[in-house]
Order: structure tokens, then C-alpha cells, then sequence
């Protein structure tokens, strides 16, 4: 007996239907991202280790996919190699390839590699799937797509004010209002490791604060200690925990904290300009938040952070993130090159719209109209004038057997389609409106401006 198919966790096959939500979602984006002059580009799916590992801590690179040297993988290592229980050791030598862990770290390779056919500030934008070797659950996959957009060689805060306002002009047009743009800036964090003496705990301090939404306060406190902080540092911490007001009002209440802390102090500035801004500016329907616990455990951000949530009754965690980057192309050798970037996250939007039932009706139909099949004859009258149709943009067919009108029909009601020409008489034509059972006879013109006007 076959046994029965199946995939891997954490994967998933989309039918037409999602599919076109999907590219619904994808194409949105894509309008904006061109709109404000960013321009597409495309990286393989995956990369030679070295241009992954290290890039992203050690829970992340443990969650990156390796993949195994082609042919006999095992054949060159020595026994001894094989005996010793040293995985990391071992991977190095047999696998030399991995699975993209995310777009930015090669989008940094691919500004290295063709830094010389680019025109500087670079604006990209990349549309791709990344693969994690994550515990699968609701809005956490294995292979997902993300939708980023990055600039390149510009320390301007200008940047920043616009990728706020990118993320506010996606989701207005999505329909998703009542976003919270979630904004931090790992100098301050760097600042309060500094006041607390943690400055040499930094990445596993914002490691653990950044699970503040997931562990909860005594999940992170108890992080911290096994990380060596200490409790007094965590006692002068202990504010970061409720830290309420306006954004004006916390970043007063971080000019005091960070009071003797000159790299905290420049995050401070640098968060007042783009707060003011973007507030000054305004915003479609996002809003926009200082997270002082907002820390994004990827190490090579410098500067600003976000974070976006989805509005307030949807159990969803973040749908979008992203920061400033000052030192990631030096790690391949282009060094002052700065960079700031975001990224959307494609399949947890998707299903925010959908638990909010925020998707047109219109994005899943397929074909529009579609013809019978009464013989021969018919069939190729039917054919001339559905090519005249899809001249004209219109989505139609033709069933392709000569069956019984009754199968004919319930195919176009399974799948959805709209209207169905029914026979063609002469220069007339007779249309069936499925929903409503309405019948009509058009001549051509008429035929392809209801087809037009009704959407």
C-alpha cells in the first residue's frame, strides 16, 4: 500500500485561493515600495555558510538549515572527526551551503559584491521566502516569505521618518487600521547596559528583554540571571518595566536614566528627530509608540528598531520589524557603509486580514466568465469571442467538454465564476448572472460592458 503523502512541518501547499490573497497582499506592497523609489532585486535562496553564520547570535544561528555537501559528504573526514562530539565542528566540514535565514544579511552580500554597478543611496526592495528551523506554531512557519525594504549609504534620520511612514501607507491601503509602529534604538539599550554595569552582557541583556512579550517580566528577569547580570543591575532596570506616558513624556524619562550615558544620550536625540517628525508629518492610521523594552535580538543593529503589532483583539505577534544597521556590510569588507531597513511579515498579515475579514471579495475570483460547451460548433464561436474578451483584460474560458449542462454549471459554481454565457445565438449572447439567477441577452458590446462595469 502507497504511503501517503505528506509534507514537513511547518510548511504548507496553498490552494488558488490563498495564493491570490497572497499576491493581493504582495502586490499592494509592491506598488508602495516602487512609489517611494525603491527598486527590486533578487538573491539566491541559499548562501555559502560563512555569509550566514554569525550574523545573527547563536539562537539564531542555530536556527539556521544547513545543507549537506553533495555526493558522499562523509567520505574526507577523518574517524577521529566522526567519534568526537563536536556537531558545530563537524557541520563546518559537511556542509559548506545553507537556507537563507532572512533578506538582509545577503542583501548586505549583494551590496558587497556589485557595490560598484550601484548608485549610492541604494533602495531596494526583495520579496522572497526565508526558511527557520523554528518550533512551528500559529503565525510561526518554517518557510515563510519576507518583503523587505532597505536603504544603503545614507546615515540620514530621513530614512527612517519614511520607512514609518512606508509601514503606515501599506497598511492604510491593506485596510489594517489601528497598527502600532513600535520604535527603540539599540544606543539607549547599549546606554542602559552601560548604567547598570552590563555593558559586557549587552547582547544577552537585549536578548532576553526583547522576550518581555513572551516570558513576561519574571521570565526575562530570570534570563538575565542565568546570563550573569547581576540583581542590583536588575534592580536599576526595574523602571524599563512600566515605563508609560506620551513619547515625550518617556523620552525625558530616558534623558534622566541615561543622564551619564553619551551613547544613550545620541539614541535619545536620534529617536526625538524621527518621533517629531513622523508626529509632525502625520501619520494615515498607524500609531506610533516608544518601547523602551522593544529589542529586536538580531545583533547587527546599531541604531533605530521597530517593531509593528497588529491591532488591538488580534492575537497575533509582531507583522512587522526592522532597524538601522551602521556595521553589517563591513563584515564582508565594505566598511562606513550605513544601511536602514524594514521588513513586512507576509503570512501573519495575511492572517490578520483574514481574521478581520479585511480581503475584497474580488481577489479570488479567478476567471470571470465562462462558456459553455454546446458542441462544435458553438465551441468555436464561444473561442473567437473570449479571445476578443482576454484582449480586453476580461479573465474567461470555455469548458472544455461537451457535458452535461448541469456539471458545466455547478463547475462554474465551485469555482466560483461569476457569470456564465450560456449559448450564443447569432450576434446575441445569452449571460447568466449565477448569484442572482438573472438572465440576459447581449449583443457583444453590451456582453463586454457588463463584464466590465461589474466587478
Amino acid at each position: 500500500m502507497a504511503q501517503k503523502p505528506s509534507i514537513p512541518k511547518g510548511t504548507r501547499d496553498f490552494s488558488p485561493i490563498e495564493v491570490s490573497k497572497r499576491n493581493y497582499i504582495m502586490t499592494k506592497m509592491r506598488h508602495h515600495f516602487e512609489k517611494f523609489g525603491y527598486q527590486p532585486i533578487e538573491t539566491p535562496s541559499f548562501e555559502n555558510s560563512e555569509t550566514l553564520m554569525g550574523k545573527y547570535g547563536d539562537e539564531g544561528d542555530r536556527l539556521i538549515f544547513k545543507i549537506l555537501n553533495s555526493g558522499d559528504y562523509l567520505e574526507k573526514i577523518p574517524q577521529e572527526d566522526l567519534q568526537a562530539v563536536n556537531y558545530k565542528q563537524l557541520t563546518g566540514k559537511i556542509s559548506e551551503k545553507a537556507l537563507r535565514y532572512d533578506l538582509t544579511v545577503p542583501f548586505a552580500r549583494y551590496v558587497v559584491q556589485h557595490q560598484n554597478e550601484i548608485e549610492f543611496p541604494f533602495k531596494r526592495y526583495q520579496i522572497q521566502p526565508v526558511w527557520r528551523a523554528d518550533r512551528p506554531q500559529k503565525g510561526r512557519f518554517r518557510e515563510f516569505y519576507q518583503c523587505d525594504a532597505d536603504v544603503v549609504g545614507s546615515t540620514s534620520l530621513w530614512q527612517e521618518v519614511e520607512l514609518v511612514q512606508l509601514y503606515d501607507t501599506v497598511f492604510a491601503d491593506l485596510g489594517l487600521n489601528g497598527v502600532t509602529i513600535k520604535i527603540n534604538n539599540r544606543k539607549i539599550l547599549s546606554g542602559i547596559a552601560e548604567m547598570i554595569g552590563a555593558s559586557d552582557k549587552l547582547i544577552d541583556f537585549t536578548v532576553a528583554l526583547d522576550k518581555l512579550d513572551k516570558i513576561g517580566e519574571e521570565g526575562v528577569k530570570s534570563e538575565m540571571l542565568e546570563k550573569g547580570i547581576s540583581i542590583i543591575a536588575l534592580d536599576k532596570v526595574q523602571p524599563l518595566f512600566d515605563f508609560t506616558g506620551t513619547i515625550q513624556e518617556k523620552l525625558e524619562k530616558l534623558s534622566l536614566l541615561l543622564s551619564s550615558s553619551e551613547e544613550g544620550k545620541r539614541g535619545i536625540e536620534e529617536l526625538r528627530f524621527i518621533c517629531d517628525t513622523v508626529l509632525q508629518l502625520g501619520l494615515k492610521q498607524a500609531n506610533l509608540d516608544l518601547d523602551v523594552t522593544l529589542a529586536r535580538g538580531l545583533n547587527y543593529y546599531t541604531g533605530a528598531i521597530f517593531e509593528v503589532t497588529a491591532p488591538a483583539g488580534v492575537a497575533m505577534g509582531s507583522i512587522g520589524g526592522g532597524g538601522r544597521y551602521d556595521d553589517l556590510t563591513g563584515i564582508f569588507g565594505l566598511k562606513d557603509m550605513s544601511g536602514v531597513g524594514i521588513s513586512f511579515g507576509l503570512d501573519r498579515i495575511y492572517l490578520v486580514l483574514e481574521e478581520l475579514n479585511l480581503f475584497p471579495k474580488t481577489v479570488t475570483i479567478a476567471t470571470k466568465v465562462l462558456f459553455l460547451n454546446l458542441g462544435e460548433i458553438q465551441a468555436h464561436e464561444a473561442m473567437k469571442v473570449i479571445m476578443l474578451l482576454r484582449d480586453k483584460n476580461i479573465k474567461a474560458e470555455m469548458y472544455p467538454d461537451n457535458a452535461k449542462l448541469d456539471k458545466q454549471f455547478k463547475h462554474a459554481e465551485r469555482r466560483n465564476i461569476p457569470f456564465v454565457v450560456k449559448e450564443i445565438e447569432g450576434l446575441y449572447y445569452t449571460l447568466k448572472v449565477l448569484h442572482t439567477g438573472e438572465q440576459l441577452q447581449l449583443s457583444y458590446d453590451a456582453l463586454l460592458q457588463k463584464l466590465i462595469a461589474i466587478t
